[in-house]
């Protein structure tokens, strides 16, 4: 049974708790990439420890991202199912591979539609006017600032585990990815960026973030050439705005699949023709909406 992970916190928040982390994401990938089901699968792709894995499975289950499933012959056997919930996802994990094509200059996998047979290259459309869309696209609409005291309340510390990088594993994420989304107040920075927020005394005051931890993860940004310094002025580059995508499919994500207290309702508008996000991958080369079915990323390259 599906259960909200801190219901007192807000949609975003909720979803933060869910994916940020990146063993969490590297599963899900692996899950969605090549079909892993088991313990033992994961454990021989990802080399991670045994109770990292168990925690995080633990935990994808409870928040009915995944379902355990017994398989009994001779011996019990078990096997970890994407859930609805957990296939929807599928969006976020190829916006982050389209990110990272585009702005960390490493090879990544074509993803192809087979509807057209061709690369994908997915971009971000509205899903009403089916037109392009970017941050400069969009205006935020939301309630008062305790959205921003309720995604920065943090959850239960998780031990994190410091593995190599992923840099040359064209099936993994790249570092950049991950300093970004596989840490929770990372990815609140940048979502506060999104929102509007610029100054360091805003970000700590809305997201109740260390000051410590929010010269790290500002300073962070910089050197990644997400976000540029200028007057005490934090802002995002164009690397930052086009992770943008990414952003509005978890803000997609979380809304249709965690309850919304009251101060955390967030809409964004495609302004050009007034609708609130719905957002959709869409195919360069056919330019038809992209269906988790149709698409698979292409071997021998």
């Amino acid at each position: 049974m599906e259960k909200d992970p801190q219901p007192g916190l807000s949609p975003i928040g909720q979803a933060l708790a869910v994916l940020g982390d990146r063993w969490v994401l590297l599963i899900l990938q692996r899950a969605f990439l090549h079909h892993v089901r088991t313990y033992a699968g994961w454990r021989d792709h990802l080399e991670i420890s045994d109770s990292v894995l168990a925690s995080r499975l633990k935990e994808l289950v409870a928040q009915g991202v995944f379902m355990r499933v017994t398989h009994r012959n001779g011996r019990a056997r078990h096997e970890y199912r994407l859930t609805a919930r957990g296939l929807d996802i599928w969006a976020l994990l190829v916006a982050i591979h389209s990110w990272e094509r585009d702005w960390t200059g490493r090879t990544c996998l074509p993803l192809i539609h087979d509807t057209c047979e061709d690369e994908a290259r997915p971009y971000l459309a509205c899903g009403e006017c089916r037109e392009p869309m970017s941050a400069r696209d969009t205006d935020t609409v939301r309630e008062p600032p305790a959205i921003f005291a309720t995604i920065g309340t943090p959850p239960p510390q998780r031990r994190r585990t410091v593995r190599p990088d992923d840099g040359a594993d064209a099936t993994g994420y790249c570092s950049d990815s991950m300093k970004i989304l596989g840490d929770r107040w990372s990815t609140m920075v940048l979502a506060a960026a999104f929102l509007g927020t610029r100054r360091f005394g805003d970000f700590q005051a809305r997201l109740r973030i260390a000051p410590s931890v929010l010269t790290d993860r500002l300073r962070r940004f910089v050197g990644l050439g997400v976000f540029r310094c200028a007057g005490g002025d934090y802002r995002l580059t164009e690397k930052g705005l086009a992770f943008f995508e990414v952003f509005a499919f978890l803000v997609d994500w979380a809304q249709r699949e965690f309850a919304a207290p009251p101060g955390s309702v967030l809409t964004i508008i495609h302004r050009p023709c007034g609708a609130a996000l719905a957002p959709v991958l869409v195919c360069t080369a056919c330019h038809q909406p992209l269906n988790r079915r149709e698409i698979r990323f292409a071997r021998g390259h």
